[in-house]
Formats: structure tokens, sequence, C-alpha cells
């Protein structure tokens, strides 16, 4: 700290930070679209601060402290407090104890995932990361607001959903975590290809897409979970099975 600190990372995560403290004045005055559209900026400012003190070599444990405590006003106190306004007041004591466990189960996989560096995988992330629990809340505001439903709503799926991204950000769910994609190697033709029709779709209906991509990939930790649940209990039926055999004959 006596020799100073890194100007351009921490930049972008205050960006991030002033996003989601301007999501949470417009989740106060009603206006749920800009509360949402602020924790999607917010959520591709994150992205960029990490990856700018890496590819700069401006990485310091000042700036993950600072983006620790930036997500959890960015993902959770805003995206908590957008579900609060937005569909969960009808519900009384369950909507606003719902919105609270969003927001203790983020600060909990913020800091375990801080003190977990290091110890696992890169490649994975343990449990749902808190900036797709938001997106996912985010992304449905705005879904609904394209479909003519711009909110106040009363569902209790909602509800429903806001539990189950708490508990899958505190779940010991593996995760991909794209951080083993380098995008300045060289890929196959047919890969651009891919990635400039992804984006074309992404731009026609961004809305749609964007809670499209935010719920498949909340979906993707238990399903990739089941299907290794399911690669080892076959073996396991089969070894049991030839024992059966044996014993019988």
């Amino acid at each position: 700290m006596k020799k100073g600190i890194y100007i351009l990372p921490n930049l972008f995560t205050t960006a991030s930070l002033f996003c989601g403290f301007y999501s949470i004045i417009a989740s106060f005055h009603g206006d749920f679209f800009k509360a949402a559209i602020s924790i999607v900026v917010a959520f591709f400012l994150d992205g960029l601060d990490g990856k700018i003190a890496r590819f700069t070599n401006t990485t310091s444990k000042f700036g993950a402290e600072y983006d620790s405590l930036s997500d959890l006003i960015a993902f959770g106190m805003a995206p908590a407090l957008l579900a609060y306004t937005w569909a969960l007041s009808p519900f009384g004591r369950y909507g606003w104890l719902v919105s609270f466990l969003f927001v203790v189960c983020g600060a909990l996989r913020l800091a375990r995932f801080n003190i977990q560096i290091g110890i696992v995988d890169s490649s994975v992330f343990n449990g749902l990361p808190i900036p797709g629990a938001a997106i996912v809340l985010a992304s449905s505001v705005l879904l609904l607001d394209y479909l003519g439903e711009p909110g106040p709503v009363n569902n209790v799926f909602v509800l429903a959903g806001c539990t189950i991204l708490s508990l899958l950000m505190v779940s010991s769910i593996k995760y991909y975590s794209f951080k083993d994609l380098n995008f300045f190697s060289k890929k196959p033709f047919m890969t651009f290809v891919m990635i400039v029709f992804l984006l074309v779709i992404i731009i026609l209906e961004p809305e749609i897409m964007c809670f499209t991509v935010a719920v498949g990939y909340a979906a993707s930790g238990p399903l990739w979970f089941l299907v290794r649940m399911a690669k080892k209990k076959i073996p396991g039926e089969r070894e049991q099975k030839t024992y059966d055999h044996r014993k019988n004959w």
C-alpha cells in the first residue's frame, strides 16, 4: 500500500461497483429495467477487470479483495433488492427472508472462493458463481419486460428460483470456469464462424438469449453432477451383477 495501487484494473472494479449501486437506486424507484441492465453491465465490467489485471501484469492482493467487496454489492445486494422490489415483496416475511438468503449465500460463496484459490482446480468453480446467479435474476426481469410484463409481478416461481440460486451458490456442485479458454491462440475456422453466428443471434434477440444462456449455465452444474453420478453408478451395477452371477454359479 505504501507503493500505491494499480489504477486501470481497479477503475473497472469501481465501475462495476457503481453499476451495482445504481441498480439499487433504480430498484427503489421501481425502474426494474434499468436496474437489471445495470447488473448486466456490471457483469461484463467484472469480467474485464481480472483479465486486464492479468494481461497487464497488475494483479494484487488489494485488487482481489476490492473485487470481492464490489461483487457482494453488484451481484449480491443489487439483485436481491431487485428481486424483492420486483417480485418478492407480496410474500411478506418470506420475500425479504429469501432476499436475505441470496445475499448471505453470495457472501459465503465469495469468502469460500477467496480461501480456496490455489486449492481447487481453476478450470472449475466450486458452486454457482455469484455473478452467474445475479445474471439469472437480471435476465428474468429483462425477459418479462420484453414479453410485456415490466413488473412488479407476483409469482411464486421467482421465490422458488431465488431460493434455488442461493443454495446452488453454497453447494459443492462444479461449474466450468472458462478460464482455460485462450482467445489469442489459433482456432479452427468453423469455430470463428460459430462465434459470429452466436453473436448475431444474441444481437437479434438479446433478452431471450441472455436469459437462455444464464439459466443454461446455472443448470449445467446440476446436470454435469447427475451425469457423473450416472457414470459412477453404471460400473458399480455391472460389478454387482458379475458378483451375483459368480455367487449363483
